[in-house]
């Protein structure tokens, strides 16, 4: 039972599953977010929100290709509102955020590695490297 209560209480694990409850309801919002407001938009401009009911008939079996194209729609949506309102606001804060670091890695300029900026001899090709003084 150590073990498992071990297992249990890892950060890691613990981590997981509070991302997993927070990107549950994330993803609650975000559908409610796009049935309220998003879907009402595409219906002023198609004229109707929901393609569920499109079916194409073949041989007497129905093919009800308006699920997937609603489900489709759907994604879009989503992937936008994720876009453009988690990932983009995101991206810029870090980068602001890691604009004022110093600099510790620099590109070896015969193989490419990444190298310590003070080194004097590469760790991978062993070419020697001119070392960035810093700054009086």
């Amino acid at each position: 039972m150590g073990g498992f209560k071990k297992f249990l209480l890892r950060g890691n694990l613990v981590d997981l599953a509070v991302a997993f409850v927070v990107g549950a309801a994330f993803a609650g919002l975000v559908k409610d977010f796009a049935t309220s407001f998003i879907t009402p938009l595409i219906a002023l401009i198609g004229g109707e929100p929901d393609y569920t009911a499109l079916a194409v008939t073949i041989n007497g079996t129905k093919f009800p290709y308006g699920i997937f194209l609603t489900s489709a729609i759907a994604f879009l949506i989503t992937a936008a509102i994720v876009y453009f309102l988690v990932v983009l606001p995101m991206s810029k804060l870090i980068e602001r955020m890691d604009r004022n670091k110093e600099v510790t890695e620099r590109d070896c300029p015969e193989c490419l590695g990444a190298i310590p900026v003070k080194a004097r001899r590469c760790q991978f090709c062993t070419a020697e490297v001119t070392p960035v003084q810093a700054p009086a």
